[in-house]
């Protein structure tokens, strides 16, 4: 056999073998984002901790849990919208969901405090689920030396420090009872895109908390406590100032609902169907286009913003 057909052969298998591997991949996309059928989250246990739950994703996702008859221990640092927060999912859910509240300012708290007053607040609870919401973003997109040092601070603090302590409060008693799920709410300013010029602090802390939870799903897989990042784009929250959903933007009502069906899978995952395939076409360009194009478009939120604030103080 010649040495060109020899090279012919196998270049139609190596043709078909990636071919084949397109097909198998479409077709386990199409099965975890329409068929997979999502995990009994009371297997973990019966109660769940929700970091930054008077608000946004955090809040959608006390009603979407409570509704599935799972108990909560939500967390926040305002009490009063934490108060009102327990009686609107009561008024909703009933008497069959118990709610405990857990008052933690996270950015000015010690991260020893923070694991030591949630250890004693689950003592004796069968807590099967945390989900690190809570997350703090600059007030407009900033170049990096323009940032003062308190906002410097609280996005480093709350974003990456104080979750790394409420995992660690946690994790032994899910050691203990052999299971558990760990969701920690990233971003995809961290991970779908290749980076996040002008918001340079939050995005580097939402790219620790996706590594933070690859290495510890390894590290914990054998004892039963699935670790996993989730990774948002664009939801209607405070964080982005949008009050209403659009065609690539959800809500966080829509995003929790996603959400409750990828705990437990994917180490590193984007619930949302119209977020996947944003994910899926961002990656097909090239990085330095991609650079460009957000770059642009948060100059242009900066300009935007800075002018609204120079009409403040005007008037």
């Amino acid at each position: 056999m010649k040495l060109q057909d020899i090279a012919l052969i196998a270049a139609t298998f190596l043709g078909l073998f990636y071919l084949l591997k397109l097909v198998l991949g479409f077709f386990s996309w199409v099965w975890v984002i329409f068929l997979r059928p999502p995990k009994n989250l009371k297997n973990y246990g019966s109660w769940v901790i929700i970091t930054g739950s008077t608000d946004g994703i955090g809040k959608a996702l006390a009603f979407e849990l409570a509704s599935k008859g799972l108990n909560l221990i939500l967390v926040a640092r305002n009490p009063a919208k934490l108060d009102a927060t327990v009686k609107e999912v009561q008024d909703r859910c009933g008497e069959n969901v118990h709610i405990r509240s857990i008052v933690i300012d996270l950015e000015k708290s010690k991260g020893e405090d923070i694991s030591n007053k949630i250890e004693e607040a689950i003592r004796g609870l069968d807590v099967g689920i945390l989900i690190n919401n809570a997350g703090v973003a600059y007030p407009y997109p900033q170049y990096f030396h323009e940032l003062d040092s308190e906002i410097m601070q609280r996005v480093m603090k709350v974003n990456a420090e104080s979750a790394t302590w409420v995992i660690r409060a946690v994790i032994p008693g899910m050691m203990k009872k052999k299971k558990g799920a760990i969701v920690n709410i990233g971003s995809g300013s961290s991970v779908v895109l290749p980076s996040y010029p002008l918001y340079s602090i939050y995005a580097a802390t939402k790219a620790y908390l996706a590594t933070l939870s690859k290495s510890l799903s390894v590290e914990y897989k054998a004892h039963g406590i699935d670790v996993q990042c989730q990774i948002p784009l664009l939801v209607t929250t405070k964080m982005i100032k949008m009050k209403k959903s659009a065609f690539l933007i959800t809500s966080p009502e829509t995003y929790a609902k996603a959400s409750v069906r990828w705990i437990g899978y994917n180490n590193l995952c984007s619930p949302v169907l119209l977020h996947n395939l944003q994910w899926l076409i961002l990656n097909a360009f090239p990085d330095s286009f991609v650079n460009w194009c957000a770059f642009r478009h948060l100059l242009r939120m900066r300009k935007r913003e800075l002018e609204m604030d120079s009409l403040k103080k005007a008037i």
